[in-house]
């Protein structure tokens, strides 16, 4: 089997090829600027005993990605998943202070590179093209659900749109051999909260979550390499909260 994780230097990403490749996977490990952590994620699936890549990419960018599945293809083999985990966020602000130029930075990572990436899957995987089916899952945010005030309303919006493209790809490739479904995930132990500019932001907002702490990526990777496993084979178009209940 042969999956795609975006962004998986770092963070969710990671943990979800490494994941990835203990339950059978040889693994595409896309990053966008740092060879050195990504490389790192590579040996770690090599250590499982499973072949994997990295392709640098900006999945924002249609060339990017276009050369990224291109890639996978002539390494790897024909794909069966992909995780489009890649995302940002830039620092806590107020609408009223956002520039065209912030929206359509966090609009062409989170929502419009998601799009590019499940087309050149579902162009591979599709078995009205030929292809064996497979599996999508697209990483989202409780902020799709909360809105994100004050800090990132834009980043909210970008997931709020991954999930309406999930729903409506789900319905549009279901009878093609694909499900396409998404995990929200919740205050997670992650660097992309520095990108913010607020480090420590889950330990402050621990308290707000009804398990009182945050979260760890292997336990958002485990729901999503669930949606991919044949255990959820009737599962598709649906939202999973890994969120401690917030």
């Amino acid at each position: 089997m042969i999956a795609i994780v975006t962004g998986a230097s770092r963070g969710i990403g990671r943990a979800t090829a490494i994941l990835a490749a203990e339950r059978g996977y040889d693994v595409c490990v896309n990053y966008l600027r740092d060879s050195a952590a990504a490389g790192e994620t590579v040996k770690a699936i090599q250590g499982v005993g499973r072949r994997a890549i990295a392709v640098r990419g900006d999945v924002g960018s249609e060339r990017d990605v276009t050369a990224l599945f291109t890639e996978v293809d002539r390494q790897l083999g024909p794909l069966d998943a992909l995780v489009n985990n890649a995302g940002i966020l830039e620092r806590q602000t107020r609408v009223e202070a956002m520039t065209a130029d912030r929206l359509e930075r966090v609009f062409a990572v989170n929502a419009i590179g998601p799009f590019l990436c499940a087309r050149e899957a579902v162009r591979r995987m599709s078995l009205k093209h030929g292809g064996r089916g497979g599996a999508i899952v697209n990483v989202s945010s409780a902020a799709s659900r909360i809105g994100s005030a004050g800090e990132y309303i834009d980043y909210a919006a970008s997931k709020g749109a991954l999930e309406t493209m999930t729903l409506g790809l789900a319905r549009e490739v279901a009878e093609e051999g694909i499900r396409v479904n998404a995990v929200r995930a919740g205050h997670i132990y992650t660097d992309i909260h520095a990108s913010g500019g607020e480090p420590n932001r889950v330990q402050r907002l621990s308290a707000t979550i009804p398990m009182k702490r945050g979260g760890d990526p292997i336990e958002v990777a485990r729901a999503i390499l669930w949606l991919l496993s044949s255990d959820a084979s009737y599962v598709t178009g649906t939202f999973l909260d890994v969120t401690g209940g917030r």
